[in-house]
């Protein structure tokens, strides 16, 4: 399975906008520098993360983007749901019935093998996905930081925050 590089650019922001101070925001602009990516890619995964309310988007010269909710109730599946969308990775077109000579349709009253288990994968994938929460991973980079990683995070945070006075 193949996920696009916005999975991992909006999993990284949703990362960094957990940072926030209340009332705080980062523009898309700031994001896309923190991470090295394009600002206008980055924005169509925060546009869809915004339609998914994992963030919440503030309009105005002070605007930016935010968390709509705790990170320990943001997983990484909401995250790929909404930009990857919900439709699983495999679809079964039913291939064994096409082509010169297909099997009789009584030795086909049982679903496909292959896409059965194609479909046990993306359950257990996505029991994975669902189980991780954003607070989760940082926990772990917490676990696994020497403080280099909080400094580079805070210095950028302390230059880029905008206040937007709310905290809803």
């Amino acid at each position: 399975m193949k996920l696009g590089d916005g999975v991992e650019q909006a999993i990284h922001s949703v990362t960094m906008l957990a940072g926030l101070s209340p009332g705080g925001v980062l523009s898309a602009a700031a994001l896309a520098e923190f991470h090295g990516v394009s600002a206008s890619y980055l924005l169509k995964h925060l546009q869809a993360l915004s339609g998914a309310g994992i963030v919440r988007t503030l309009p105005g010269p002070k605007g930016g983007y935010r968390l709509a909710r705790p990170p320990a109730k943001i997983t990484l599946l909401d995250i790929v749901l909404a930009v990857e969308g919900p439709e699983p990775a495999f679809r079964c077109h039913e291939i064994r019935r096409r082509g010169p000579n297909p099997p009789a349709s009584h030795l086909l009253t049982k679903p496909c093998g292959i896409n059965a288990a194609m479909l046990r994968a993306e359950q257990a994938y996505r029991a994975e996905l669902r189980r991780v929460s954003i607070a989760d991973i940082l926990i772990e980079l917490g676990d696994l930081d020497d403080g280099t990683i909080a400094e580079r995070s805070c210095s950028f945070l302390d230059a880029h925050e905008r206040k937007s006075g709310g905290t809803g």
